[in-house]
């Protein structure tokens, strides 16, 4: 295999280089950016040392600046709380089927978060085999709006679990349900490569059209919280910051 000019100078790009907070330029960057292709890597990098400085409460502050929504599903809690983002891939089953999960963990790409609507919590579409064929194919986290269970496996993994509920029972590998469509999870639609950040605080899913506005923001937020809590070391208080005394 011949190796190109290009390769080798992709090659000596320092994918763990980090921006200061400060120094975080955000021009132009869109949800690909989150991964880097060879051409992006000023914007994968400035995205990048963002997102690792910021919470899902900070970028949900700041989406509600935007849009007047907060961008979280309420009902989604970490499992084992890991912090993580990326593109969504969507899918759509019954409780009694698991054999969506399989498929979904085959269809999605490297890098993505997968995102599943699950008709009731009653029985587990998710577990510890799953999520160690998901770690293993590259996929970043999962997140079911249903049941997950295998928490004495899961909740020592390094793979990323977000869920509305969790029991032991499980159902059976039909395959019957919907890959990568628009999801609508408690009165927000979430469409496949939308954004999602989740952390300890819970989740937040950005449509992908919002992306830069909401980064953009988000930094902002950062900034001035880092302001706030300098003023705080000084001898401020918070009510005195924000005008209440």
């Amino acid at each position: 295999m011949s190796i190109s000019p290009k390769d080798v100078l992709n090659k000596n790009k320092n994918l763990n280089k980090r921006i200061d907070v400060e120094k975080i330029n955000l021009e132009d960057v869109t949800v690909e950016d989150l991964k880097f292709n060879g051409k992006n890597y000023e914007k994968h990098i400035n995205l990048i040392s963002l997102l690792e400085s910021v919470s899902a409460c900070q970028i949900s502050d700041a989406y509600n600046g935007i849009s007047k929504r907060p961008g979280t599903i309420q009902n989604i809690k970490p499992i084992n709380n890991h912090k993580v983002w990326g593109k969504i891939f969507t899918a759509e089953t019954d409780s009694d089927d698991w054999g969506t999960s399989a498929q979904a963990i085959d269809a999605a790409e490297e890098g993505d978060i997968l995102f599943f609507k699950v008709s009731d919590d009653k029985k587990a579409i998710w577990g510890e085999l799953a999520s160690t064929c998901a770690r293993d194919n590259g996929i970043k986290a999962t997140v079911i709006y249903g049941a997950a269970r295998d928490l004495d496996a899961l909740l020592y993994m390094d793979y990323p679990v977000f869920a509305s509920n969790f029991c032991p029972n499980a159902g059976s590998p039909l395959g019957l349900g919907r890959l990568n469509e628009t999801i609508d999870v408690e009165g927000t639609q979430i469409n496949p490569d939308d954004f999602f950040f989740g952390d300890e605080s819970g989740v937040v899913v950005i449509p992908k059209e919002l992306f830069n506005q909401t980064m953009i923001a988000t930094l902002a937020v950062k900034v001035k919280e880092a302001k706030i809590i300098d003023m705080i070391d000084d001898g401020m208080t918070l009510a005195e910051i924000v005008g209440l005394k």
